[in-house]
Order: structure tokens, then C-alpha cells, then sequence
């Protein structure tokens, strides 16, 4: 059996404040993108797990493709199965790559192995695995909340325009991001300065896209783009373009944008880039 996990990108991203179990609050909108990896799983003598296409650093158990495995056969009598993976959506930035490959991975046991889960019962099971894969279990645009679990079916599509994603190779660490950003906040608070006026995010996707520009924002760019301006420039350069909006995904470091012809940006040929019909 072969399947292809997608990414996501996000439209607007907001850091709300920190909950009592460590991690954040957050607002966002996850749309699918079809930058894909490819993953193949079959039955087998015993079990093994390989990757090919990008590196990938840490331990085999340490992918979500194992894990999934794994936490599915704490409840069911799994058999054997050989697990192949060819990486090809960026790591370290912001795509939700690994997340969807342990989705994915999830989904496609459900069904070799007739498992029989619902829908629901998959989402549950992607929530053990992180934050932002359930929503890798359906693939449709969702409001985003809470920790990145609270899924909320909404209503925007960009079916007809054009995507083009940029990734520079900078990983940036999500830890870092969130730290840097909320020093960034409570400095401000402290000089008495006034929080940046920061729109709903489900009432700015509601107007044209081209209004965006000024209204929907992902908050971790105003961390990222200090300390690696070089990534600010690729979201200008996306403007300078074209663009009827342009965002960086996630925590980062890949930048998007939105466009109503095939993009003609030059991009240097050392940046891995995805571009699409949406």
C-alpha cells in the first residue's frame, strides 16, 4: 500500500498565551498543500523501517512513521510490516512534514490491517503522537486551537490560485521561536508599549485574499525575521513578484505565497521550493 502525505501552511498564526501544561495557546488556520513525501507500508516477516530522499537526523524510533506504528500496537495484536519512506517535504520548516507522515502511517494500518478505527478514534490516536497531527487525518482547511488539537472545519478556499513555497534550509526550532517571542511580548509590556492590533484570524479569511496582506499575520515572523533576515527577504521577494499574499508557515522558516498565475520568482537554486495549483 502507498500513500502520499501532504503538508499544510498556515494562514495567520497567533501565540495567545501559556497554558498550565507548558505549552500555548494558539489561533490559526491549517490549509493542506501537496508538497508530498511518499510512504509505502507492507506486510513483512518482521518489522523494519527505512528512509530515503532527505536526511533525516535522530534514531528510527524516534520517527513518527515507528511511533505510530508502535502506539497502534500497544492496543492491537499487529503483525509485522515493513514500513518505507521517501522524504521529500522539508524538515525544520513549518510544513507539518513529520506529522503528516505519522497521520498517514496511522491511516494506512488502519485499513492493511482492518482495524476498523473511526475517524474520530485515528484523531485521538495522531493527538499521541503531536499537536498538529490530527488534523493530517482529514486534510481540510480547519480553524486551529488550543494546542493545535482543537480542530474546527472552516469554510476558505484557494482552490485556483497558485502556491509557491520557499524553504532556505534554515531549521528553525519551534522551543526557540516560542521563547524568543514571548520575551518579545513581555518586553513591551514592561516598556508600556502597545500590543500590535492583531484581527481574528477567521474574520480576515473571509475577505479577498489580496486584503490580506495588511490584516493576517503570523506572529513568530516578527521573531524569526530579526535574527535571519535573509528569510524576510524571500517573503519580499514573493511581494515583489506577485504575490496577492505572502506568509511564512508555521514557526518557519518556509515562506509562501499566494498568487493568480504560475509565479515566475527567481529562486536561488539552493533553496528547496514546491509550487502548485491549489
Amino acid at each position: 500500500m502507498i500513500s502520499f502525505p501532504k503538508s499544510k501552511i498556515n494562514l495567520g498564526l497567533h501565540i495567545l498565551d501559556r497554558r498550565s501544561d507548558g505549552y500555548h495557546n494558539i489561533e490559526s488556520v491549517f490549509y493542506p498543500v501537496s508538497w508530498l513525501d511518499a510512504l509505502e507500508i507492507l506486510q513483512s516477516e518482521k518489522f523494519s523501517f527505512q528512509i530515503t530522499g532527505l536526511q533525516v537526523p535522530g534514531s528510527p524510533e524516534d520517527n513518527f512513521c515507528v511511533k505510530a506504528y508502535q502506539l497502534l500496537k500497544k492496543t492491537f495484536d499487529l503483525p509485522p510490516v515493513q514500513i518505507i519512506l521517501l522524504k521529500n517535504i522539508p524538515l525544520g520548516a513549518g510544513l507539518g512534514g513529520g506529522s503528516s507522515d505519522g497521520a498517514t502511517t496511522l491511516k494506512m494500518l488502519n485499513k492493511l490491517l482492518e482495524l476498523n478505527l473511526s475517524v474520530e478514534e485515528l484523531k485521538n490516536y495522531a493527538l499521541k503522537l503531536g499537536s498538529d497531527c490530527p488534523f493530517f487525518i482529514e486534510e481540510k482547511p480547519c480553524k486551529v486551537t488550543g494546542r493545535g488539537e482543537v480542530l474546527e472545519n472552516i469554510a476558505v478556499d484557494l482552490s485556483g490560485l497558485y502556491v509557491q513555497i520557499i524553504f532556505s534550509g534554515i531549521e528553525i526550532s519551534t522551543a526557540w521561536a516560542f521563547k524568543e517571542l514571548s520575551s518579545l511580548k513581555e518586553s513591551k509590556l514592561m516598556e508600556n508599549l502597545e500590543p500590535s492590533s492583531i484581527l481574528p484570524i477567521e474574520s480576515v479569511i473571509k475577505t479577498p485574499v489580496s486584503e490580506w496582506r495588511n490584516h493576517l499575520k503570523n506572529e513568530f515572523e516578527d521573531v524569526v525575521f530579526e535574527q535571519y533576515p535573509q528569510i524576510a527577504n524571500i517573503k519580499k521577494m514573493l511581494y515583489d513578484e506577485g504575490a496577492l499574499y505572502a506568509s511564512m508557515s508555521g514557526s518557519g522558516s518556509a515562506i509562501y505565497g499566494l498568487f493568480e498565475d504560475p509565479p515566475q520568482s527567481k529562486v536561488n537554486s539552493n533553496f528547496r521550493q514546491f509550487t502548485g495549483r491549489l
